[in-house]
């Protein structure tokens, strides 16, 4: 009942406009407490509420709500025709994709929602997710060819998302291996690869992208790493339901290049991009820290460090890339 309640709130204080308590109370035949307790709560989710005596209830600013048939539109527009699920509060996109395998999503199948109570980086780090700030979203990819064409899957997605930004906002993006989108040098986004198979087999993967819109003071405070997001570096006017259909079609596109030739015609795109080249990096994995230079990444999306004279190829998993300090 509380998120149907809160999810009802969200669309009734959407447009900006002052809404009664009273009369939220009776549309949703609750008592004025549940009214306030909820209220509290979408403050809590990241909504900036403040309440007027004798007025009611009012965003701070309105906000414009993500829409399944807008996104299917745009994307149309685009040569697409990807199922899309909007959320306005889920646990986690790419949890709720996860949980339908096998037979309940298609190829391609998007989920993208306003919120997230359990959003998750790489390493099982949460996601903070604040509503209708950012964009979460997530694909279903299929691995016909088994969990080992998922390979390199984080690489190919890194550069749809700076091939979108780029092209909508002529930003310079900066790719960090394996998963990280970063601009001047701090993060905007993370994706997060999740698969399901057995590796001889076909399988299932999950493609899940957190990117940072506008970050509310609150939440941007809590974060312990040099965080930065869209509206820092646009003046464009930034649609999140036409940025949703353009990194869907960067992905199809990118997903069907790399299904097509695998990632070594890509390499050149990732290089320029390569927030690391040539720098001394510490690599941190198991406990263990290695210390090298940073020589980009191979064909099969495995980071290339040179040590000692001697470029190796190192993979995914429990690593960790920065700069040496």
């Amino acid at each position: 009942m509380g998120k149907v309640v809160r999810e009802e709130l969200i669309r009734r204080l959407a447009s900006g406009d002052f809404v009664s308590g009273q009369v939220l109370a009776d549309a949703l035949g609750v008592s004025r407490t549940a009214i306030s307790k909820n209220i509290q709560t979408l403050t809590e989710m990241g909504l900036d509420i403040f309440k007027v005596h004798g007025k009611g209830y009012r965003l701070a600013e309105p906000i414009h709500l993500l829409q399944a048939n807008v996104i299917q539109q745009h994307l149309l527009s685009f040569g697409a025709n990807n199922p899309v699920e909007v959320h306005t509060i889920i646990d986690s996109t790419n949890s709720y994709l996860l949980r339908r395998l096998p037979n309940q999503v298609v190829n391609g199948q998007a989920c993208v929602a306003e919120y997230q109570s359990a959003g998750r980086g790489r390493r099982g780090k949460n996601w903070v997710s604040p509503f209708a700030s950012h964009l979460y979203l997530s694909m279903y990819h299929p691995l016909e060819q088994g969990l080992s064409a998922a390979m390199g899957l984080s690489v190919v997605i890194g550069l749809a998302v700076a091939d979108a930004l780029e092209a909508a906002y002529a930003i310079d993006v900066q790719l960090k291996w394996p998963n990280d989108i970063y601009v001047e040098g701090k993060k905007l986004a993370g994706i997060l690869v999740e698969l399901e198979g057995q590796p001889t087999e076909s399988g299932h993967s999950v493609i899940g992208l957190g990117l940072n819109i506008q970050m509310p003071k609150a939440q941007g405070d809590a974060i312990d790493q040099p965080w930065t997001d869209l509206s820092q570096h646009t003046d464009i006017l930034i649609d999140r339901n036409l940025l949703v259909a353009k990194l869907i079609s960067q992905f199809n596109h990118r997903l069907i290049q790399h299904h097509q030739y695998g990632l070594a015609p890509m390499l050149v795109d990732w290089q320029r991009r390569d927030i690391f080249i040539n720098q001394a990096v510490e690599i941190f994995s198991g406990g263990q820290t290695s210390r090298g230079i940073c020589r980009g990444i191979n064909a099969n999306g495995a980071l290339l460090i040179e040590i000692n004279g001697k470029v190796k190829p190192i993979y995914g998993g429990e690593v960790s890339l920065r700069r040496q300090r």
